[in-house]
């Protein structure tokens, strides 16, 4: 315990009426003096003691009771820190320091501890600093310690601190490090199209003269395949150019090759992801003889307004004899050779609709798409009855690739198309029978919710996947793939019947789109497919898949720990289990042949961007403060009270400034002046000034 004593006023009236008695006191003793009046001196003692009193002046006495100071240690416990020896160094310092501060008198000890914010990354030091400064009255700071590498995210939202702050760095003066910085990201690229990425590689630290020189060594991989390396210079800016070779998500991964010598390499690495679009998509229609149903796949393809369609129809067959020269048919000629030999390649789907094999397209030609189905086309066959007979285009080189062969045998009667089991777990088909329900909800629930067809040309020896099928289950439609390519075989043209309202209609513009899609390999209808959707800090990885049984997916880490996920069927065809990962990065996944990649926040966290200890950042709180830096690889410095105002920081030392807090237990107040005391003497000075008066004699004529 402690005891201070002061005086403090408690006036009877209003300060500013005490000012004008006691200005008006003043002009009394001044009219005095200059009149020479007896007694002048009693009156102003008279005046003293009288504003003395209604001023209330009492003799105050405390009993105080001395508070602590309280000291800040906080301990950067982020990504960061676990480089290298800093993890054990910061320990090791924050125990000392800690013990160093348990030993000072009338001192305690706060201690935070800050790691990697949950929802962004980086070190939110500054406002852990904030928060417990908030929590602890202000005049009995003494001080903050900062343990840390000073790679801070949050230094613009500095606090204001009473007192010193202190960091100490971790890490070595010695590091260096290089990383990869994306500089340009596209969102999307056109397919076949060379897009641009922009990337540099900054090195920071300490950097060999002898490796500051020399290039480096960049891989690119797209969605996980093969590895191309390139040799680069640092700190430059480069482009670098790709090209996109599907639709949907293309995965692409930048490698900067590690050097033993660097910090780390986590920030070696950048994932982006680019969204694969096709410029326009080019259609080839091929259409025989005309009939009900020929401007189905036309308006189909014309109501897209990504789609070029290009129409190569038959309007007159061979047998018809009219005199008529083929050269004077159309007033420009049909470019067949430039559609079926120059410039097939650049068609994404080809579709023939009830084609008959009477000479208008040589065999060559028909070779020609063969050989565009293999090196990676797609073709799809609408079978009408020509497909039956002897100009069946099975016959053609176009056979090799078809997924089925016709029985020369036309069924002429009504069947309701049906999803086979296979169909219902692959996704040109699957949900089929639920999209016709919602669209037709009257539909008899004891069959498919649509009409019927009338045709079907009988199909056999299929290879590839039935989706559909036709009277007695024979195969309806059939998807397959070619070489690169694939091919789809509907075995009839009644599809139609569907779009005019036959007998309820049915889902025919969003089967044919989900095929057309499927043979231009639309990711989404992918019947082998290996996903995962980032939502948040979890991640839902996806199997899809037409074989039955168990899947499991093996899940490599960004720090090369495997996990590997049991996927439960969640639908037809449909595997599906959430996984939340440990840590931020690029993840590898794979089942079977299927490989993927995906990045759950950055690739290279905040924490790794700079990971080099620098002072730069804390510079601006620490300065104000009187504060300063030590480097723990330098020794620990020693903590010293230094007084308010002084250099807290030197050479080998760190300083805390001592506050003198208190708590005042007990006060006692003592009237210096009391009430009758003060009325007696100055009643006493006035008459005395009376008397004094009353003895002047006046002056004789």
């Amino acid at each position: 315990m402690i005891a201070g004593v002061g005086i403090v006023f408690a006036p009877l009236v209003p300060w500013p009426l005490v000012a004008l008695l006691a200005a008006l006191a003043v002009a009394g003793l001044v009219l005095g003096l200059y009149g020479r009046l007896r007694g002048r001196w009693a009156r102003a003692g008279a005046a003293t003691i009288l504003l003395l009193a209604l001023a209330g002046p009492s003799l105050r006495s405390e009993t105080r009771d001395p508070l602590n100071d309280i000291v800040l240690l906080m301990q950067d416990e982020s990504a960061s820190q676990r480089l290298g020896d800093r993890a054990a160094v910061s320990d090791a310092a924050a125990a000392q320091i800690a013990a160093r501060i348990a030993a000072l008198p009338h001192t305690d000890l706060r201690r935070i501890t800050v790691g990697d914010d949950p929802d962004n990354g980086g070190t939110l030091a500054m406002t852990a600093l904030a928060e417990a400064l908030a929590k602890e009255p202000r005049d009995r700071i003494a001080g903050a310690i900062l343990v840390t590498d000073g790679q801070v995210h949050d230094a613009g939202i500095a606090p204001d601190s009473p007192a010193p702050i202190n960091v100490l760095l971790t890490g070595h003066a010695a590091d260096w490090d290089r990383r990869l910085h994306i500089t340009k990201a596209p969102a999307f690229g056109i397919i076949g199209k060379s897009t641009t990425i922009g990337f540099r590689i900054d090195a920071d630290g300490a950097v060999p003269a002898a490796r500051a020189r020399q290039d480096v060594s960049v891989s690119v991989a797209i969605d996980g395949a093969a590895e191309q390396s390139y040799a680069v210079p640092v700190d430059r800016d480069l482009e670098l150019p790709l090209t996109l070779v599907h639709a949907g998500v293309n995965v692409v991964q930048i490698k900067l090759a590690p050097d033993p010598g660097e910090l780390t390499d986590r920030n070696n690495i950048a994932v982006l992801q680019i969204n694969g679009v096709r410029d326009r998509l080019r259609v080839l229609l091929i259409s025989g003889q005309p009939y009900a149903g020929e401007r189905t796949w036309r308006n189909l393809l014309k109501s897209d307004s990504s789609v070029d369609l290009v129409h190569f129809t038959i309007l007159r067959p061979p047998e018809k004899e009219d005199g008529v020269p083929v050269s004077e048919l159309a007033l420009i000629a049909f470019p067949t050779r430039q559609l079926f030999v120059e410039k097939i390649k650049d068609f994404d789907l080809i579709i023939f609709d009830r084609y008959p094999m009477r000479g208008i397209l040589s065999a060559d030609y028909l070779a020609n798409i063969r050989d565009y189905v293999l090196g990676g086309g797609a073709v799809l066959v609408a079978a009408g009855p020509e497909f039956a007979t002897a100009d069946s285009l099975y016959f053609s080189a176009l056979g090799d690739v078809l997924p089925a062969r016709p029985s020369t045998r036309l069924v002429n009667r009504g069947y309701l198309p049906t999803v086979s089991d296979l169909g219902a777990r692959h996704p040109v088909t699957e949900g089929l029978e639920a999209l016709a329900r919602e669209a037709n909800p009257g539909a008899d629930r004891s069959g498919p919710p649509w009409g019927r067809w009338l045709q079907y040309v009988d199909l056999t020896d299929p290879r590839g996947q039935v989706v559909m099928t036709g009277p007695d289950k024979a195969p309806l439609l059939i998807l397959d793939h070619a070489g690169q390519g694939r091919v789809a075989l509907l075995g009839s043209d009644q599809a139609w019947l569907w779009s005019r309202g036959f007998e309820g209609g049915g889902p025919q513009q969003e089967l044919l789109r989900r095929i057309a899609h499927w043979l231009m390999k639309e990711p989404d209808l992918e019947e082998e497919a290996l996903t995962a959707t980032v939502k948040g800090a979890g991640v839902t990885i996806a199997r899809r898949s037409l074989s039955d049984g168990p899947h499991e997916v093996t899940i490599t880490g960004p720090d090369g720990a495997v996990t590997r996920l049991a996927l439960p069927e969640v639908g037809p065809g449909l595997y599906s289990a959430p996984w939340v990962p440990p840590a931020q990065g690029l993840y590898h996944m794979a089942e079977g042949d299927l490989q993927r990649v995906f990045a759950l926040g950055p690739t290279s966290p905040r924490e790794y961007e700079t990971p080099i200890a620098s002072p730069a950042l804390l510079a601006p709180l620490v300065a104000p403060t009187n504060g300063g830096f030590a480097r723990l690889e330098d020794g620990l410095p020693e903590v010293r009270q230094v007084r308010s105002g002084r250099p807290a920081a030197g050479r080998g030392w760190v300083g805390i400034t001592p506050r003198g807090a208190y708590r005042t237990v007990d006060l006692r107040l003592v009237p210096l002046v009391p009430g009758w005391l003060g009325l007696g003497l100055a009643a006493a000075l006035v008459l005395g000034a009376w008397l004094a008066e009353g003895r002047r004699r006046p002056r004789s004529g």
